[in-house]
């Protein structure tokens, strides 16, 4: 009687990393952070939180709530009353200076009498209506009863900027769009560099040269000036002008490590067997082979997106980012600097603490994941 042989299949790479990553805790909880921010921008970016991020709800520079309220600047040294003089609970007197126009003004409203007469006719006076005092009358009401409803708070969870907006609404915000541009940057350079290299390294020859050309040519200007100069003509700002920049211009690091293993896998014994029954070059490069190349192009793709998240930044505290209606990390980190000055710090503070626990957080998930995807680790 033949005995039953159990059937054992081996674990795939994905189901090996997965259960590297699980038992690293500082990847999960990069992971568990990088997750919470994603969250955040999908919410703002439906509008379920931080949609009212540009209403003035505070004063002007709305110092923090464990700050507590500005106090009230102090008098002057010189401003203190006069004895005599009259104080603020005092009625206002006259003032001793005549107004020089009075005579005229006079003259327009009573043409008829002052004028022919010499003196103004007895039993009645000639009075000009003015057609629009009470729609004035009207208007000027309801700017008073607007602003006595609308109460701005004298101090805010993170703060206010200049125009009395909540700093914290405002950096939820902001995340929206660095996260998406970092994100949809790095899709882009990674599908290029993914898409060169792969064509460089499979078919060899001229398209290699021309390839290796082109990637010398952008390794060698330096990259932030190569950022600027195609933001300078570009010139027109918007979230996609940025991913357009930040995608076009980083996409050689990974040609180079695509190409490489292409050159290595495109010889191997599973290439030539695909080869032998008949496999399209497309499908040998990207059926085949490219499933043994995707944790490489995986981890490109999140140190990319910390990378170009940082570059946004710089981008728009350059003045070459998003343009003044949109808000990002990088355009309040622009405001910020002159906030400095007066010593409203906590803009800077808020801007600064959430991209730096983002990029760490990615920074920290992706080391984990680059380890968790390495054959060679066990």
């Amino acid at each position: 009687m033949p005995y039953d042989v159990p059937h054992v299949v081996s674990p795939s790479l994905w189901v090996l990393a997965w259960k590297r990553l699980r038992s690293d805790g500082v990847a999960m909880v990069s992971l568990a952070i990088v997750g919470l921010f994603l969250l955040q921008m999908v919410l703002s970016g439906t509008g379920l939180i931080a949609k009212d991020w540009a209403k003035e709800v505070g004063v002007n520079y709305a110092p923090p709530t464990f700050v507590g309220p500005e106090p009230a600047a102090p008098a002057a040294a010189g401003s203190a009353a006069a004895p005599g003089a009259p104080t603020a609970g005092d009625k206002p007197t006259e003032l001793p200076i005549e107004d020089p126009l009075a005579d005229a003004l006079a003259a327009i409203r009573n043409p008829g009498g002052a004028a022919k007469s010499g003196a103004p006719e007895s039993g009645a006076e000639n009075k000009t209506v003015d057609p629009l005092a009470d729609v004035m009358a009207d208007i000027r009401s309801n700017e008073v009863a607007a602003v006595a409803a609308e109460t701005r708070a004298a101090t805010l969870p993170f703060g206010g900027d200049k125009w009395g907006r909540d700093v914290l609404k405002k950096v939820i915000k902001g995340s929206e769009t660095s996260i998406f541009v970092g994100l949809a940057a790095a899709v882009v350079a990674t599908l290029l560099g993914t898409v060169f290299g792969a064509i460089a390294g499979y078919y060899g020859r001229w398209l290699d040269d021309f390839f290796n050309w082109f990637y010398s040519v952008f390794t060698s200007i330096p990259y932030l000036l190569l950022i600027l100069a195609v933001a300078a003509v570009l010139q027109q700002k918007g979230t996609f002008t940025i991913v357009l920049i930040l995608g076009l211009t980083g996409w050689t690091g990974t040609f180079r490590l695509i190409r490489g293993e292409y050159l290595k896998h495109k010889g191997r014994e599973y290439v030539q067997a695909a080869d032998a029954i008949g496999a399209s070059n497309a499908r040998r490069m990207f059926i085949h082979i490219f499933p043994n190349v995707s944790h490489v192009v995986l981890v490109q793709l999140s140190i990319y997106t910390v990378a170009f998240i940082k570059s946004e930044v710089i981008l728009s505290f350059l003045g070459f980012g998003v343009p003044v209606d949109v808000v990002s990390w990088g355009s309040m980190l622009n405001e910020a600097q002159n906030e400095l000055i007066l010593g409203k710090w906590w803009q800077l503070a808020a801007a600064g603490t959430y991209m730096a626990l983002l990029v760490t957080a990615f920074s920290l998930f992706t080391d984990a994941l680059r380890d968790a995807l390495d054959p060679k680790l066990k």
